[in-house]
């Protein structure tokens, strides 16, 4: 089963993700900020993708993806980052990311955007 990780200090949205990607067959595991995203990552099973978003306490978005880059048993993890800046500002603060969402997003958006980062993601690992 496919283990997501869903990182963002919103209660009410880490819940609604959890539920709408639960519902979709996938297993999913919540972090508040990302120092326990980074915790979580460390836990078996280690997810296969990482939902984030940018602003949050403790270390924020952009801290966990750079330390994520830091790690070689992390670099390769796909990250989605959800965030209610423009893509350009995310981008240039952030490298790596496998996919940008802004917010308010639909759940068949973030779906869609899961199921084309774990394809792609799948494509080049047996290439």
């Amino acid at each position: 089963m496919t283990t997501i990780l869903v990182v963002d200090d919103e209660p009410l949205i880490a819940m609604a993700l959890e539920a709408e990607l639960t519902d979709a067959g996938y297993s999913v595991v919540t972090a508040a900020n990302g120092r326990q995203g980074l915790e979580r990552m460390a836990e078996t099973p280690r997810p296969d993708l990482v939902l984030t978003d940018i602003m949050m306490p403790v270390m924020n978005g952009v801290e966990m993806i750079a330390a994520m880059a830091a790690k070689p048993d992390l670099r390769g993890l796909p990250v989605i980052v959800l965030s209610s800046l423009p893509e350009s500002t995310v981008r240039a603060r952030t490298s790596g990311a496998a996919a940008i969402l802004r917010k308010p997003y639909t759940a068949e958006e973030v779906l869609g955007a899961i199921a084309r980062v774990l394809e792609k993601t799948h494509q080049s690992r047996t290439a």
